[in-house]
């Protein structure tokens, strides 16, 4: 299962957020954009944000520091139209949230099959090169590598040697690569235990599975933000995940189902969600 070229740093960083407790009104601001106003491409007015992410919970002083803040970072632009403002999304912030939505929703939607072969990444940074290391790191962990071992950094996807590759250019660190079966000496399963926190991951897997199996909105509101919590949950997935082929996950994996659960789910309140949303601009056109 090859993965793209690594991305730019502004889309690694909004993949890779991971929130604690309650999400960030940022955070889902950028979930509503993506599921709402991307797939429309129209301008949207202050009062809809404002007023989903209240249905969310967000207050509306903190939403509208979230919609500050993402205009100053450049993904949407304001068009004032007397005392009232709309916001588009800027040429970025199309091209960031439309990568997004593709690595979210094509996450699991298929289980990798592997030919037995391995990447492996060998590579030299200076103890005292401690930014570069937390770079190379984070792009690597982002690619799905682990690393079992210091300077070591393995994949069993083999498509990943191109991307590889450029983080390695990019950042200008000495390494060396090759490509096969493992030997003798050794376990891969242990390797794999080292190399990522399958237990850990499992451990979310199970939560998010607990969270929305039996969840079922009787009404448009209910299933809009349903459908947000969903993907707000779900999108950190493919920064944890390595995506590793069944013969190297533990028995009774959870990460497929939880798979199945998402795309059934968004599915199933895709509609309803959208119809809410509908709703939401059409009552602020009708404020004009």
């Amino acid at each position: 299962m090859s993965g793209p070229v690594a991305p730019p740093a502004s889309v690694a960083a909004l993949s890779r957020r991971r929130e604690t407790g309650a999400a960030s009104a940022r955070s889902l601001l950028l979930t509503v954009l993506g599921e709402f106003v991307l797939p429309r491409r129209s301008p949207v007015w202050t009062g809809v944000l404002v007023g989903s992410l209240a249905a969310l919970g967000v207050e509306e002083k903190a939403a509208r520091q979230a919609l500050s803040r993402t205009a100053a970072e450049g993904l949407i632009v304001a068009s004032r139209e007397g005392r009232r403002v709309r916001w588009s999304l800027s040429p970025e912030g199309t091209r960031l949230l439309a990568a997004g939505a593709e690595r979210i929703h094509g996450f699991l939607r298929e289980v990798p099959q592997w030919d037995g072969e391995w990447l492996v990444l060998a590579v030299t940074v200076p103890e005292t090169q401690r930014q570069l290391r937390h770079r190379l790191r984070t792009r690597l962990t982002w690619a799905g590598f682990g690393s079992p071992l210091p300077g070591l950094w393995v994949s069993p996807d083999t498509g990943k040697e191109q991307e590889a590759a450029a983080v390695v250019a990019e950042l200008g660190v000495d390494a060396f690569s090759y490509v096969g079966r493992s030997g003798p000496v050794g376990e891969e399963l242990r390797v794999v235990a080292q190399a990522w926190d399958l237990d850990g991951l499992a451990a979310e897997y199970s939560g998010f599975l607990g969270g929305f199996t039996a969840q079922d909105p009787g009404t448009a509101r209910e299933a809009f933000v349903a459908q947000v919590r969903l993907v707000q949950a779900w999108r950190r997935f493919p920064s944890l995940d390595p995506a590793l082929p069944v013969p190297l996950l533990p028995q009774g994996w959870p990460g497929h189902e939880a798979a199945a659960v998402f795309q059934a789910r968004h599915e199933a309140w895709h509609r309803s969600a959208q119809q809410h949303w509908d709703e939401l601009c059409g009552a602020a056109a009708g404020r004009l």
